[in-house]
């Protein structure tokens, strides 16, 4: 994927490794265009479940500042808007996502692992959103939902780093795992969502993300439509087939 990501699939998991360890997997337009790429990959390949994680010690360190040095506006404009569809894809898969976070992310990188369904992080992960102290503007919308606005205003005002267990407390990771247990503890996981029925987590994911934004009356339309759509799959029945069943 044009040497910024590695796509891999195997068994129904398209694992998107961010691949410019050496820029510290900081976000370029390259990047940023074959993640969205990456993406459209995974769902027409119908993936179960999609992984994001990065070579090297750090996640992402943020926007590729070099990349920006003699840029015109329209140019840093233009490559803002490819970083915001990049995030919007990775938010809008139809199936689960996860990020692997062990090590900083800043910036763009809290903006993609935020972007996923959950993450799993290492205690060698943190998350820093510096860039009003950088005189822009960005991160600023994602992290509010999930960590509150004041937490968020926090981050962005002072430019500290949450560390893996405060992002933990405070429901931004969801699993915390010692370096030596995180394969083994993503295998698990993976395996859990690998098997069950893809049409149901796809509903699940779709009233989850539909029913936060409605009233409480609108989202429970979204589930029961949700059920209609289940009913009429029948994906129900082989998954109720194997229960009861002795080993």
């Amino acid at each position: 994927m044009n040497e910024t990501i590695r796509y891999a699939a195997a068994g129904g998991v398209a694992t998107l490794t961010l691949d410019r360890p050496r820029a510290r997997n900081a976000l370029n337009l390259a990047l940023a265009e074959a993640i969205t790429a990456a993406c459209r990959r995974a769902v027409a390949e119908a993936a179960r479940l999609v992984v994001i994680r990065a070579a090297g010690p750090v996640f992402c360190a943020g926007a590729d500042l070099k990349e920006r040095q003699g840029m015109t506006d329209d140019q840093v404009r233009a490559r803002r808007v490819k970083g915001f569809a990049a995030y919007h894809a990775i938010e809008g898969l139809p199936m689960p996502a996860i990020a692997v976070v062990e090590g900083p992310a800043v910036g763009s990188g809290c903006e993609i692992a935020g972007a996923c369904d959950f993450i799993i992080a290492t205690p060698a992960a943190s998350f820093r959103t510096p860039e009003a102290l950088w005189g822009t503007v960005g991160a600023t919308q994602r992290l509010p939902r999930v960590l509150g606005k004041r937490l968020a205003k926090d981050l962005m005002f002072t430019g500290r780093t949450l560390s893996a267990e405060e992002a933990l407390a405070h429901g931004l990771v969801t699993r915390l795992v010692a370096p030596e247990a995180l394969e083994a503890a993503l295998a698990e996981v993976t395996a859990i969502i690998g098997k069950a029925p893809p049409g149901a987590l796809r509903m699940a994911k779709r009233c989850i993300e539909e029913g936060l934004d409605r009233d409480p009356r609108g989202a429970l339309a979204t589930e029961l439509l949700a059920i209609e759509e289940s009913l009429a799959a029948a994906e129900w029945q082989q998954a109720m087939a194997g229960f009861g069943r002795g080993p």
